[in-house]
């Protein structure tokens, strides 16, 4: 399968593509701490319910095990835990050391490491999450893969990010709202400069991401089936897949 970054590099962030992964990495180790209360501004409180409604959607139930990729501050996982109820069932992986102190507090596995290299076995999984970090990734064809990997025959996968909407008002509102309302918030809420700079970068990712129809074909391509796109308010995606019930 031939390489898929999510997005070029992005010189006003950083020079190379060697340069994405340090520069990620540090970006969220510093921006970590005053992540939480920057998402409930952006979503307007409303983040938790939608999360918990899509893992349900996916088939998350009790008894299930459950990889929540670049967990953060654990705002996926934390819905999670509602439905499955052990935290043993879930694991939580991160390139970012700042992210997973944030999310030690859940008392759930925490594993350091890149969605491209996942140090699980093989079919040791239910559901594999990604929640709205897509875009940080280095090869989303080789993370897939790894997905596919680490999930049992049937297992899922969703895939929640943020997509330009089709209308010309709605990009434009969206790339004020989120390339400098909520860039401007996240500095006055406390987090200072590194804040801000995480939440343009945020943008610039979104801006610059590949279209929802190279997202589905890579699922394909790394052999999930079912793959599909769910949408909301014009602007939220979930990418479900599941792995073929047989090799």
């Amino acid at each position: 399968m031939s390489r898929l970054p999510p997005h070029p590099p992005l010189a006003q962030h950083y020079g190379s593509e060697a340069a994405r992964e340090p520069f990620v990495r540090t970006l969220f180790d510093r921006g970590a701490p005053s992540y939480d209360q920057i998402d409930a501004v952006f979503s307007f409180g409303t983040g938790p319910r939608y999360r918990r409604e899509a893992l349900m959607r996916s088939g998350l139930a009790p008894g299930q095990r459950m990889l929540d990729v670049a967990i953060g501050t654990g705002l996926v996982a934390r819905e999670a835990l509602r439905i499955l109820g052990r935290a043993e069932d879930l694991v939580g992986l991160d390139v970012s050391p700042g992210m997973l102190r944030e999310a030690r507090s859940l008392g759930l596995p925490l594993v350091q490491a890149k969605a491209e290299a996942i140090p699980l076995a093989d079919a040791s999984m239910d559901l594999v999450t990604v929640g709205y970090a897509l875009r940080h990734f280095a090869d989303l064809g080789a993370a897939f893969a790894e997905f596919r990997r680490v999930l049992r025959p049937g297992g899922g996968v969703l895939l929640l990010e943020i997509d330009h909407p089709e209308s010309a008002f709605g990009q434009a509102a969206l790339r004020f709202y989120l390339g400098h309302v909520v860039p401007s918030l996240s500095r006055w809420l406390g987090g200072g400069r590194d804040a801000r700079r995480m939440m343009r970068y945020f943008w610039d990712t979104i801006d610059a991401c590949v279209p929802a129809a190279a997202i589905e074909e890579a699922l394909a391509g790394a052999g999930f089936t079912e793959v599909r796109c769910e949408i909301q308010l014009g602007i939220f995606r979930a990418y479900r897949a599941k792995a073929p019930l047989a090799a």
